[in-house]
C-alpha cells in the first residue's frame, strides 16, 4: 500500500533532514507552503503529469501529512535516551507544524468540493457528511496544534496550560481515523479491494500506536526519575518549575 512507503520515506526523511530542519524551520515550512500552492494550481498550470499525480497523492491525498503525523506521534512512544527520541524529539514541533502547513492544500481542496454536496444535503449521503463534521472538528484542532507548536507561542504559555493544549493530540489523531474510515467506508462497503486493504492497513497502524503508547506509559509509571517529575500519557515528563515544556503533539 502507497501509504506504508510514504510512512517509512517520512520517518527516514526526518532523520536525513533532523539537523537542517532544527536550524532553518522556516525555510522548510515556506517550502511546503509552496508546495501547497503548486499542488492546487497543478492541474491548470501545465505541470508534467507524472509531477502532477505525485503531488496529488501526497498532498492532495493528504498522504504526506498523515504520514508526518504518525510519525510525530510514534515518537512519543519511544523513550528520549533512545536513539528514535534522541535523533527526533528535537525536531518534532518542527515535524507537526510541517505537517499542518501540507495539510492545507488537502483542506482547501476537498472543502471546495464537498461544500456543495453539504448545502444540497439531498445529494450528500450520510457518509459523506459525517466525513464532513468529523473534518470540521480536524480543522479547528489542527488550527490549535498546529498554532500552539510554534516555540514563540509555546513560551509565551504558562507549561502545564501548554500541556493540557497538546494533548489534543489523542483526540486529533482519532478523529483522523475516524475521517479516513468515513471516506473509505463507501468503496470497502461496495467491494473495493483497495479500500478494504486501506482500512486494515491504517487500523492496524493506529492499533499498533495505541499498544506502544499504553506500554510506554506503563513502563514510566513504574519507573518515574524522582528528579524528573512524574510522566502522563503524553510521553513526557511534568515539567518542572522554570523548565520549557515538552508534550504531546511537539518537542
Amino acid at each position: 500500500m502507497l501509504f506504508l512507503v510514504v510512512f517509512a520515506g517520512a520517518w527516514v526523511g526526518a532523520y536525513v533532514l533532523r539537523r537542517p530542519l532544527r536550524r532553518w524551520p522556516w525555510l522548510f515550512y515556506a517550502l511546503a507552503g509552496v508546495l501547497d500552492a503548486v499542488g492546487l494550481v497543478g492541474s491548470s498550470a501545465g505541470l508534467p503529469r507524472w509531477l502532477w499525480m505525485a503531488l496529488f497523492e501526497l498532498e492532495r491525498e493528504a498522504l504526506l501529512p498523515l504520514a508526518l503525523f504518525a510519525v510525530v506521534m510514534f515518537i512519543g512512544c519511544f523513550r528520549k535516551e533512545s536513539f528514535v527520541g534522541r535523533s527526533l524529539l528535537p525536531v518534532r514541533s518542527e515535524l507537526s507544524i510541517l505537517a499542518c502547513i501540507l495539510s492545507l492544500e488537502h483542506v482547501a481542496a476537498y472543502l471546495q468540493s464537498y461544500l456543495p454536496r453539504i448545502a444540497a444535503l439531498s445529494a450528500a449521503s450520510p457518509m459523506v457528511v459525517g466525513g464532513f463534521v468529523v473534518a470540521v472538528a480536524l480543522l479547528v484542532l489542527l488550527a490549535i496544534l498546529g498554532t500552539t507548536s510554534l516555540k514563540l507561542v509555546r513560551r509565551a504559555m504558562p507549561s502545564r496550560l501548554w500541556k493540557a493544549v497538546q494533548r489534543l493530540a489523542y483526540p486529533f489523531f482519532v478523529l483522523v481515523f475516524v475521517h479516513v474510515l468515513f471516506m473509505l467506508a463507501p468503496s470497502a462497503m461496495n467491494g473495493g479491494t483497495a479500500a478494504q486493504v486501506s482500512v486494515v492497513v491504517y487500523a492496524a497502524l493506529w492499533g499498533v500506536y495505541a499498544a506502544l503508547r499504553i506500554g510506554r506509559f506503563l513502563v514510566d509509571r513504574r519507573e518515574p526519575g524522582a528528579a524528573e517529575g512524574p510522566v502522563d500519557l503524553s510521553g513526557v515528563r511534568t515539567p518542572l518549575a522554570g523548565e520549557c515544556p515538552e508534550g504531546a503533539l511537539s518537542s
